[in-house]
């Protein structure tokens, strides 16, 4: 990579990235819309998604976000199915199950959860306060979009041709094709 086209992408991730997200009306006055208005994101909240949905369509993300301690108390079918319909709208779908602390109860949900939609395009992810749950959407978002999805595969592109011009082994065989023409 050239010295000017990584000052020039140094300079893109230096770029605050701001975006659209769409958000269940539920999660109206939660820290999570605080947290996401505080740092300039366009807030649009919706009646027709899904409770708890936080969604960047941009990257086409859309995350559920629920409370552990709250699924262990109401039981989980009636969020079972909730989820079910989430995955079948959403292609890339998040499930952030919340808790202060994962114990033994809270894995014990998350283990029965991944192994009820084994196979689906659902991915859980325990998280643990608002900031961390905000910083995890907001990097899984980010990477997902359009112009920062194309500078990520540039990058691997030039890693990789980089890798295999520097590898002993690639020069080895390319010496040993070499001797037999």
């Amino acid at each position: 990579m050239s010295p000017e086209t990584m000052e020039e992408s140094g300079r893109q991730e230096n770029t605050r990235w701001i975006t659209t997200v769409i958000m269940s009306s539920a999660l109206q006055g939660h820290e999570i819309s605080a947290s996401l208005h505080y740092q300039q994101h366009r807030i649009r909240y919706s009646d027709s998604v899904e409770d708890g949905s936080i969604i960047f369509s941009l990257s086409g993300i859309a995350f559920l976000l629920a409370d552990t301690q709250d699924l262990l108390k109401t039981g989980e079918e009636l969020f079972l199915h909730r989820t079910e319909k989430f995955i079948n709208i959403h292609r890339n779908s998040f499930l952030l199950l919340s808790a202060a602390l994962h114990g033994p109860k809270e894995w014990d949900l998350m283990f029965r959860i991944q192994k009820r939609f084994l196979g689906s395009n659902l991915r859980v992810i325990p998280v643990h306060n608002t900031a961390e749950t905000v910083k995890l959407m907001l990097t899984i978002a980010k990477t997902t979009s359009k112009p920062h999805i194309d500078n990520i595969r540039y990058r691997m592109l030039m890693a990789k041709a980089q890798i295999i011009d520097q590898s002993p082994v690639w020069k080895m065989l390319h010496k040993i094709q070499l001797d037999c023409n």
